[in-house]
């Protein structure tokens, strides 16, 4: 088994498309099918479930997505440890933030603290397609970004991926359920931050609601989820997406949070193509550390 393997798998898993997959990783489709073919063998299980439509992962894909991840993960860290003693790095990384990291991010700061204290982060809050311009003008070092499908030309690294979860007025029928698809909310308004915001997640409910053939209902936007919350737990009929790890910190009144039978969407740490600086390892290790 090679280390390219697992990332020619990765890619394919968090696409769910060998062609999305192939542009990402700026190779041929056929390499891709190839090397993923010779790692279902070599692993004696099928990864994929391919259609002439769809790609979905297997039970078995399943379960080797976190732990292919975390070695990808382990191996960029082995790297680096040889490279530089990281607890000597100084200096500022500049770090574009996500909407929706919830804890996950106060994690990773604690994390960069302790590998390297003399280390400053700066965080800069910015739309997604902004962090992927500024990091392409230099201003920033990395950037957290929900799948990045709109940076093709920079290098970008899963570091976790996560469910989505439905936000939704606790007196709905459908919150009786443990377990919501789309096609149960169809009806129901949906409410989203502006595409500029997070073009990933606009992306993935998009396509997934063509899967199924089905046009949302689209309510306001939102400009801040915890007014957008606070309304639907008083009784507007709309719902909206929430990353589990948000979610998970959100006590609303009279707001039920009910995970979507939705594949996980990952969350990338982008950063242009070249050697990669020690503070950005750095951040990297600590991503480890968090997921």
């Amino acid at each position: 088994m090679e280390v390219r393997q697992l990332e020619y798998f990765v890619a394919v898993a968090e696409d769910l498309h060998f062609g999305r997959a192939a542009d990402r990783l700026h190779i041929g489709q056929s390499a891709v099918s190839q090397q993923i073919a010779r790692l279902e063998r070599e692993l004696g299980a099928q990864l994929f479930d391919r259609t002439t439509r769809r790609v979905q992962l297997t039970a078995a894909g399943r379960r080797l997505l976190p732990e292919a991840t975390a070695t990808l993960l382990a191996v960029q860290r082995l790297r680096a440890v040889v490279a530089e003693p990281l607890d000597e790095v100084t200096g500022v990384l500049s770090l574009g933030t996500s909407e929706g990291l919830g804890d996950r991010l106060d994690q990773v700061l604690d994390a960069i603290a302790t590998r390297a204290p003399q280390l400053r982060v700066r965080l800069v809050s910015l739309p997604s397609a902004a962090r992927l311009d500024a990091l392409r003008r230099g201003e920033l070092d990395a950037a957290f970004v929900r799948s990045a499908t709109d940076a093709a030309d920079l290098a970008a690294v899963t570091v976790w991926t996560e469910t989505l979860v439905a936000a939704l007025p606790a007196t709905h029928p459908a919150a009786a359920q443990s377990v919501l698809t789309l096609a149960e909310l169809s009806a129901v308004p949906l409410r989203l931050s502006p595409r500029e915001t997070n073009s990933g997640l606009h992306d993935l409910l998009e396509e997934q609601f063509r899967s199924i053939g089905v046009q949302p209902v689209r309510g306001a936007p939102i400009i801040s989820v915890y007014d957008a919350l606070a309304e639907i737990g008083a009784g507007q009929t709309a719902w909206t997406v929430l990353y589990s790890a948000a979610a998970e910190q959100l006590r609303v009144r009279r707001v039920a949070f009910r995970r979507l039978d939705l594949p996980a969407i990952r969350t990338d740490v982008v950063t242009t193509h070249g050697p990669r600086p020690p503070a950005v390892q750095i951040l990297l290790d600590a991503c480890l550390a968090a997921s």
